[in-house]
C-alpha cells in the first residue's frame, strides 16, 4: 500500500516488521524517530495491530499508519483504524503524536488526510473520542470535520458521516 501524503505529513502504512519495532521500542536502521517516539499510545496501537495481523490478516487499508514529518522523515506519532468498517460502514479512529510535535496543526492534518481516504474506501461513518479534560484533542476532531455526537462520565463522543456525496455535518441526520 502507497503512503498518504499531506502538505506537511506522510501518513505511512505501518508493516508487521514495523510494529514489531515499536513494541520492541528499537528502531531499524534509516528510519528515524523524533524524541519521545513511540510513545506508550503507539506501543498499544502497534500490540493492536500485530494481534489484528494474528488473527485475521493484515487490515490495510483499514490499519495504522506511522505520521512522519515530510521535512525530516521522523516518526512523530500514529493515526489510524481500530479495525475494518462494521456492518454499517463504520469505523473508529485514534491518533496521537509525541509531545514535541504537539500545538502544530499534525494531529488535524493526518486525520483530515485519512478521512476522504476512509471515504473513497466505502466508510460511511467515522468515530472518535477524547476525553472531557483533553481538549486539544477534542479540537484536532473538530478542526478535521467531525462533530460531537454525545458523551458519557469519561469521554466526549465525536462523528462524520457520509450520505450520497456530501459529508455530513450532523451526525444524527
Amino acid at each position: 500500500m502507497d503512503d498518504l501524503v499531506t502538505a506537511r505529513l506522510v501518513l505511512h502504512p505501518m508493516t508487521v516488521s514495523e510494529a514489531e519495532q515499536v513494541v520492541a521500542g528499537e528502531s531499524a536502521s534509516g528510519a528515524w524517530w523524533g524524541p519521545g517516539y513511540p510513545t506508550d499510545g503507539d506501543v498499544s496501537a502497534a500490540r493492536r495491530f500485530l494481534g489484528t495481523c494474528a488473527t485475521t490478516g493484515d487490515p490495510q487499508p483499514f490499519g495504522n499508519y506511522e505520521v512522519r514529518r515530510r521535512e525530516d522523515g521522523a516518526a512523530i506519532g500514529g493515526v489510524g483504524f481500530h479495525g475494518a468498517p462494521d456492518e454499517e460502514g463504520g469505523v473508529t479512529i485514534g491518533y496521537g503524536l509525541i509531545p514535541s510535535a504537539r500545538g502544530n496543526g499534525y494531529a488535524s492534518e493526518a486525520l483530515r488526510g485519512l478521512l476522504p481516504f476512509a471515504r473513497a474506501r466505502g466508510v460511511t461513518r467515522v468515530k472518535g473520542d477524547a476525553d472531557h479534560d483533553n481538549i486539544a484533542s477534542q479540537h484536532v476532531m473538530t478542526a478535521a470535520g467531525m462533530r460531537p455526537a454525545g458523551q458519557d462520565e469519561r469521554v466526549r463522543y465525536f462523528e462524520i458521516a457520509w450520505t450520497g456525496t456530501t459529508a455530513n455535518p450532523d451526525p444524527h441526520s
